[in-house]
């Protein structure tokens, strides 16, 4: 029975895909994503053959007909028209890269949209790019890889095939290509960072003593700076550049606008009451004159420098190459969140500010779980004070 937009519509994904067929063997695929993906088989030289047409509704049911009667002309012409389609209608890579690249970067921060964007330029184009992306293989892919990996550059080799990745993605849902080569290369084929990128303390009696160095620093705003940091975890960068205006005392939240975040989303860290405290304790000394929390010393109108929490923590005694950094904070709260304090990874992550995967929804990362993330940021702050009067509560009386 030939395909209706009602039945196109009604069509739900499944745990695996599978096809819904019009007729002379047009059909779409439904993804368990969702996605609805126009395919045409037919046979050439006794072999099996199969073309995409892009997607639905993108392309209609009756603009898919219209190419499958197309297609079948050329092929009563003795045209293999799965060749000449990739003659035809293949874009270089280089085009379809920077073609996705507009349509994200809008997504990211000015920092990390620069990086991709050297990251295409430098490694990708001069490569690949003047390659048709319908012929390019899996082995030119790692080829390119292994080069960068061989440099000694093993971690921008992960990112280059991430890039890659999500470019033939991108492609696939434009109906240029019908498969993405650099997901091919599994895991296990490319060398692997060595963990602990940033060091992290994870034993409860090393925190403590970490918390309790920290109450002790000599410079105020500095010494607020790191509570507030183990307090709220968050990325480095983010605490240097928080301002009053972003928190709501009356609700309790820090209210970080999306442009200062890495995925340019509002990011809400529910505050404890010992980081209201810290935030009371440092409000004398800038709240008057500065816009920044924790701002300079040398400049009020700067916030701290991206240097000064790994050099506190060097002044303290600790390595920020194999102790703990100032991003280590993370790292220690993810651990022991969900080792000692038992919280579900996918809670700890949305107030970590990753990502979460898209079957959570919009919904979900910004409201279901704000009272569970209130509770488990007291939780984690109660636990931090617990851990540095541990010792002192030991000592004979």
């Amino acid at each position: 029975m030939a395909l209706t937009d009602v039945k196109v519509k009604n069509a739900r994904p499944k745990e695996k895909p599978y096809k819904i067929y019009d007729e002379r063997g047009l059909y779409i695929i439904v993804m368990p994503s969702g996605g609805k993906w126009w395919r045409f088989d037919y046979t050439f030289g006794g072999k099996r053959k199969t073309v995409s047409f892009g997607t639905y509704p993108s392309v209609s049911i009756k603009e898919a007909r219209d190419k499958r009667e197309e297609m079948k002309k050329l092929l009563g012409e003795g045209v293999d028209i799965s060749e000449k389609k990739k003659e035809k209608d293949s874009p270089l890579l280089k085009k379809v890269a920077w073609e996705w690249f507009e349509t994200k970067k809008q997504l990211w921060t000015e920092r990390h949209a620069k990086t991709v964007k050297e990251r295409i330029k430098n490694y990708i184009e001069p490569t690949l790019g003047a390659k048709k992306i319908s012929e390019i293989t899996p082995p030119q892919i790692f080829n390119m890889l292994i080069t960068v990996q061989d440099k000694g550059y093993i971690e921008l080799s992960k990112r280059l095939k991430q890039i890659l990745s999500m470019i033939f993605q991108y492609a696939i849902v434009k109906g240029v290509v019908v498969m993405n080569p650099a997901a091919s290369l599994g895991r296990g084929v490319l060398a692997v960072r060595k963990p602990n990128h940033y060091p992290t303390l994870i034993d409860p009696g090393e925190i403590g003593a970490l918390i309790r160095a920290i109450s002790g620093y000599e410079f105020i705003v500095v010494r607020c700076a790191l509570k507030f940091l183990s307090l709220t975890f968050v990325r480095p960068g983010e605490l240097r550049n928080a301002e009053w205006k972003e928190i709501d005392f009356k609700e309790k939240l820090w209210k970080i606008p999306a442009e200062k975040m890495k995925m340019k989303r509002e990011h809400l860290v529910p505050l404890s009451k010992q980081a209201l405290q810290v935030l009371e304790e440092i409000k004398p000394f800038t709240i008057s004159h500065n816009k920044y929390i924790f701002p300079s010393v040398k400049d009020n109108n700067r916030p701290i420098s991206e240097t000064t929490i790994n050099a506190a923590l060097r002044r303290m005694g600790y390595d920020t190459k194999k102790d703990i950094t100032a991003h280590g904070f993370r790292a220690m709260a993810r651990t022991i969140l969900h080792e000692k304090l038992g919280y579900s990874p996918d809670v700890i992550e949305l107030q970590l500010a990753h990502a979460v995967p898209d079957r959570l929804g919009e919904a979900y990362n910004r409201t279901k779980f704000i009272e569970e993330r209130t509770k488990m940021m007291q939780e984690w702050a109660d636990y931090l004070d617990k851990l540095s009067n541990l010792i002192v509560e030991s000592l004979p009386s």
